[in-house]
């Protein structure tokens, strides 16, 4: 008339916690690593925006100068940028500021757009960790850019 109760021994119980653990440690080595690898892609963009704005008030500068821009006379308006002098500015700028020694695989692009000069920026993004499904080479993108009138405002 008794009834048998079937317990477990406390050692079969012991090892159920473990997977949880091993599975929330590889949850945190995962966050971590994305939380390493995002401040140093942000960390690389904001130095290649400094470069960007850098590299775009000097082709302003430089760009507003030369035959081109004063080809028309100073009396007749604003000056204008030229896009060859604007562009042999801005690749001076980053060769100067050492850019590709710490950018390697810079590429820069200038345009010009009536009174504005625009320079993008983008290189490749060395990541300390490595993530699986993680393109193989990231790259991150700068926009700078500078006009010769800022007192005209938008159009």
């Amino acid at each position: 008339t008794g009834v048998q109760t079937c317990a477990l021994p406390i050692w079969s119980r012991r090892g159920s916690s473990t997977p949880l653990v091993l599975a929330f440690a590889a949850i945190v080595l995962l966050l971590v690593a994305v939380v390493v690898d995002a401040s140093a892609a942000y960390l690389a963009r904001q130095r290649l925006d400094a470069l960007a704005d850098g590299a775009a008030l000097q082709g302003a500068d430089l760009g507003a100068q030369g035959a081109d821009a004063y080809a028309g006379g100073l009396a007749t308006g604003d000056l204008a940028i030229s896009r060859a002098e604007a562009e042999a500015a801005v690749r001076s700028y980053l060769r100067a500021s050492g850019a590709a020694l710490d950018h390697p695989g810079l590429q820069a692009t200038v345009r010009v757009d009536g009174d504005r000069l625009v320079v993008e920026l983008v290189a490749p993004v060395d990541l300390p960790l490595h993530l699986p499904g993680a393109p193989e080479q990231p790259t991150v993108r700068a926009v700078g850019s500078a006009v010769i009138d800022p007192e005209a405002g938008p159009e």
